[in-house]
């Protein structure tokens, strides 16, 4: 695998924004996502998930509240019309407005050395957020040791600081982070451990009710999980949505990949949502069981055990 660091900026043309305003707003979010945003305060960012009433991920987000009256969320733009739809149907009687606001953004991502060029701390950890003249920076996970920020602006205002650096590589970046982000091909594949949002302060198991909360709870605290999100590395080609199979096992899938990207000097990175057992097996391949051979790598942070 490449050690290529990424040090720059780039435009993040994959990603868009839902807004929700209103005397409501954080209070419905709260109800209907993984995360605590009732006590969302303005220095922070939240990961959350919005699941069906089975627990699957249908949509996953970093939020922010620049004001106690507006959430800003961020997704992958692929989903964000059937998310912002469904949202929408379970607003009723709350005073919410949701809207794809994603026009009125521009969106960067920064790595490396544009952290402390736009005036942020390298070192802060992941879920800080922090207003920057007009703009508003997320810390997200690091990638191999690099910190990252996510850099929500108004469209039309300057660019943050820094070199330019492709998108590509800010995508393989995102996979070395080892946090996942939902698009279509996975849509309803995962309840949130399975790509480890748990470990990742992506779950809040204190906060009230939300559709697929009992399911994603009963996972938790009654010892089942069985599949994990690792990271792993490939010398072909791989994609979101691409079965896994095990050399012990080639005709039954034991996961999927849910996220994938090129590396900047060769071959793929990947993020598989597996089962445990089929790691500790080894001899796995996407595609097929005679498919590109996958490599595992440690996970750039500890999982929680079950509780």
């Amino acid at each position: 695998m490449t050690s290529v660091v990424p040090n720059g900026v780039t435009a993040l043309s994959h990603l868009g924004v839902i807004r929700v305003e209103g005397p409501d707003a954080a209070s419905f979010l709260h109800g209907q996502l993984t995360q605590d945003f009732a006590l969302l305060g303005a220095s922070e960012a939240r990961l959350a998930a919005l699941c069906t009433a089975k627990g699957r991920v249908i949509a996953s987000f970093i939020g922010i509240r620049p004001e106690p009256e507006r959430v800003l969320l961020v997704c992958s733009r692929d989903i964000l019309a059937a998310t912002l739809k469904r949202l929408s149907m379970y607003v009723l009687r709350a005073k919410a407005r949701l809207s794809d606001a994603s026009a009125e953004f521009a969106l960067y991502g920064l790595a490396g050395t544009a952290l402390t060029a736009n005036g942020l701390d390298a070192g802060a950890l992941p879920g800080l957020a922090r207003a920057v003249g007009e703009a508003h920076a997320v810390t997200l996970y690091p990638s191999d040791g690099v910190p990252r920020a996510l850099w929500i602006a108004a469209a039309g205002s300057p660019a943050p600081e820094g070199a330019a650096i492709d998108l590509a590589t800010w995508q393989w970046s995102e996979v070395r982070s080892g946090i996942v982000t939902l698009t279509t091909p996975v849509v309803e594949a995962f309840v949130p451990q399975m790509i480890n949002y748990e470990s990742v302060g992506g779950v809040n198991f204190k906060k009230g009710c939300y559709p697929g909360q009992e399911i994603v709870a009963r996972s938790q605290f009654r010892g089942t999980l069985k599949r994990r999100t690792y990271l792993v590395q490939a010398s072909d080609e791989i994609a979101a949505g691409e079965e896994v199979f095990a050399a012990n096992d080639p005709e039954q899938p034991v996961g999927t990949v849910a996220q994938a990207a090129p590396a900047p000097g060769g071959g793929w990175a990947a993020l598989i949502s597996i089962q445990i057992a089929a790691i500790d097996a080894g001899g796995l391949h996407a595609r097929a069981a005679d498919g590109p051979a996958l490599t595992v790598e440690p996970l750039p942070y500890p999982l929680l055990e079950d509780i």
